[in-house]
């Protein structure tokens, strides 16, 4: 059981997820008040050397809607009837 609990870390290190990529947005966004979510997610690719294309797979549910909320805010997607993200 340990065992499987230092694999899964070190696989994690290794290879990007889902809730790592998250989090390094999250820190990425809160650390460059200047950066919104779209940006920071390309200025990470850049960094990291990880191909746009790939960034799909790697976004979590609440990511996307902090995304979403983003393009709406610069007019990139229509603005829906729902109330703003609580950010």
């Amino acid at each position: 059981m340990v065992m499987d609990k230092e694999l899964n870390a070190v696989l994690e290190k290794k290879f990007l997820c889902p809730s790592k990529f998250a989090q390094d947005i999250e820190k990425l966004v809160h650390e460059n008040d200047s950066l919104n979510y779209i940006e920071a997610i390309i200025v990470y690719c850049d960094q990291n050397t990880i191909e746009l294309e790939s960034v799909p797979k790697l976004l979590s549910k609440p990511l996307k809607e902090k995304l979403k909320y983003d393009a709406q805010e610069l007019n990139f997607l229509k603005r829906t009837s729902r109330a703003k993200l609580p950010i």
